[in-house]
């Protein structure tokens, strides 16, 4: 399917009369673009100056299959079947870091960290030939539809001037979800329930979390015992725990606009966009620095953050990021300047655009 795909998406372009400048693929499903480009057209004079971009979200999925397909399925062997082999299978990602001009990860921070043998998955030395056209731009997230001023799903509109309304906010979603009406704070978690998301770090502090004076709220699907486990928690924390176990994009909003605080500490992230969107609704963030989410959240240890880091994952750093962050939330008006850079701070695609037209630029001119 994806095969195909990436030849129509080539042949199809001296057909319409348009050959663009650029063409910017992004993951395993459109790796053979820049593959193909280097084999079955590098002798077509009308795809000569087309330059690629090949954009990796993670590095995990790299479309390995058996090497008995580079020339029945791919259609590529001979010579350039080098672009695809790779530790006696085909794998596509590794084409595609190898033919194409420039690769970008979804931030700078998860950029370096593929060039370290863990993050890599198996394409270290790749990513090491390749260092050269390696960099990152962080993505950024649709500022217009995760707005607390206009979101239609919130119960009540505000934003940086009326924050105030955000605890009406979290009353009704208390209401919503059964919970006992609080000014302890409520910790939010909006996330696939897999090891990845740092599932298993919470799963192990759980306890010591809800030990403290707050209210955690988790909604999300993933793993079967990480399911199970949470379900059963709430019942014996049915005033301080509540687990959806589903997916709720209009839910999931409402939490963001209810919550506190938000906590997202991944064992790894290429970028992440739930910390962005917490922050829109003046949700204060705790992550573990890693990946996108170094990138995007700063810590407030230096009076300008708009959120709570910590790096090694761990069950104690976990707990002591929330520790710091309870502390400022009890001190009323230091928290409404975090909550406040949090609303404040650009994460739209303007931003990160500007990055990408630049990089585009590049190309162009060298």
């Amino acid at each position: 399917r994806y095969a195909f795909f990436s030849h129509a998406a080539l042949d199809i372009l001296p057909i319409i009369g348009f050959i663009p400048q650029i063409i910017h693929c992004h993951d395993w499903q459109t790796a053979l673009v820049p593959i193909y480009l280097k084999t079955f057209y590098k002798d077509h004079e009308t795809y000569k100056h087309i330059r690629t971009v090949y954009t990796v979200h993670n590095m995990e999925y790299q479309g390995r299959y058996s090497i008995d397909l580079t020339s029945e399925l791919f259609g590529i062997d001979g010579e350039f079947s080098k672009y695809l082999e790779y530790q006696g299978d085909l794998n596509l990602m590794k084409g595609a870091i190898q033919t194409a001009d420039t690769v970008t990860t979804v931030s700078p921070t998860y950029a370096e960290e593929i060039h370290q043998e863990d993050a890599s998955k198996g394409l270290y030395h790749i990513i090491r030939e390749n260092t050269y056209k390696v960099m990152g731009i962080l993505n950024g997230i649709d500022v217009d539809s995760f707005d607390p001023a206009s979101d239609p799903n919130i119960f009540v509109n505000f934003n940086s001037r009326t924050k105030g309304k955000k605890l009406e906010n979290k009353r009704e979603l208390e209401k919503m979800l059964g919970l006992e009406e609080s000014d302890r704070p409520i910790i939010a978690i909006i996330s696939r329930l897999v090891c990845h998301k740092g599932i298993d770090l919470v799963k192990d502090a759980l306890e010591d979390i809800l030990a403290k004076d707050v209210t955690l709220v988790i909604l999300g699907t993933g793993d079967y015992h990480y399911e199970e486990f949470f379900k059963t928690m709430q019942n014996y924390y049915p005033n301080k725990l509540k687990a959806i176990i589903e997916f709720n994009g209009s839910l999931a909003r409402k939490i963001y606009a209810g919550a506190d605080m938000f906590l997202m500490p991944s064992r790894n992230e290429p970028c992440g966009l739930s910390q962005m969107m917490a922050a829109r609704y003046g949700t204060v963030s705790i992550v573990r620095k890693v990946g996108g989410l170094a990138d995007s959240i700063e810590d407030c240890g230096n009076g300008k953050g708009i959120g709570f880091t910590f790096y090694d994952y761990t069950t104690w750093e976990l707990l002591h990021a929330i520790d710091r962050s309870l502390e400022k939330y009890n001190d009323k008006d230091e928290w409404n300047k975090i909550m406040l850079r949090c609303m404040k701070k650009d994460f739209s695609w303007d931003k990160s655009g500007e990055e990408y037209m630049k990089l585009y630029d590049f190309l162009l001119n060298n």
